[in-house]
């Protein structure tokens, strides 16, 4: 018989925080800290050439990493935040069972933060945790706008932003599964497997790589080899660093 510790969502999310910075969420209880939400800066990003916070988040990647391109920095940003939101809903989908709304009226973000990107809650509407939910308040609701905002700001390729926004998603269920390996909570581990894959079979997702267990191996690049110093991540389609491919620029 397995125990289930958890059954609703507390006031602060407390059972993320073992997790680790990209799954616990902040929650304010209805006040509102004076960071824009999610809904205001994909808005303002979508309407002028400025794109305040999206830009101000890229430029700030950009300055952090040395990155030679733009389109480096927009691409490690883009991979950022899908990491921190999928940790969050998929970390509470799978301990405990519900799932908060993420509505980006709701959700705070400071552009200005470190890694990983800091989250403002003002609400906390359970919700169930099934892939359908799933899909809807993240891809839906904010992994569609992000990809088209930098899609056509920095000319950056669907293929490698939605590979991103899977690598983020897998990453979030290898973590999960490992904590649940080490604290005796199977019933976690196979909830986030489940999910996991329930949601890469979602047609913005379908094809972005292959999950092979909790290993995944994506069909496209995220540019982070382009730093300097840096070199392949641990789900690249390459197996090693190329020297110079402009393909594998373009995702």
């Amino acid at each position: 018989m397995v125990l289930l510790l958890f059954v609703d969502l507390d006031p602060d999310l407390a059972a993320l925080r073992p997790l680790g910075g990209f799954f616990a969420l902040r929650t304010t209880g209805g006040r509102r800290p004076p960071l824009p939400t999610l809904e205001r800066v994909y808005e303002e990003g979508a309407s002028d050439g400025s794109g305040h916070s999206i830009t101000f988040r890229v430029n700030k990647v950009v300055n952090a990493l040395r990155a030679p391109e733009v389109r480096i920095g927009a691409s490690v940003a883009h991979q950022g935040l899908a990491a921190r939101l999928w940790s969050t809903a998929l970390g509470c989908a799978a301990l405990y069972e519900r799932v908060p709304d993420l509505d980006p009226r709701l959700l705070h973000w400071d552009p200005d933060g470190t890694a990983p990107d800091d989250l403002w809650l003002t609400a906390l509407r359970p919700l169930p945790a099934d892939v359908e939910t799933l899909t809807d308040v993240v891809l839906t609701a904010h992994l569609r706008p992000l990809t088209d905002l930098l899609h056509t700001r920095h000319r950056l390729a669907e293929g490698l932003l939605w590979g991103n926004a899977a690598s983020a998603l897998t990453g979030a269920a290898r973590q999960l599964d490992g904590w649940a390996r080490a604290h005796g909570r199977t019933d976690v581990g196979e909830r986030a497997r489940e999910l996991t894959a329930g949601l890469l079979a979602h047609p913005l997702l379908a094809g972005t790589g292959t999950l092979t267990g909790t290993a995944f191996r994506r069909r496209s690049c995220c540019l982070y080899y382009r730093v300097p110093g840096g070199g392949v991540c641990g789900d690249c389609c390459f197996l090693r660093t190329p020297r110079s491919s402009p393909r594998a620029s373009s995702g």
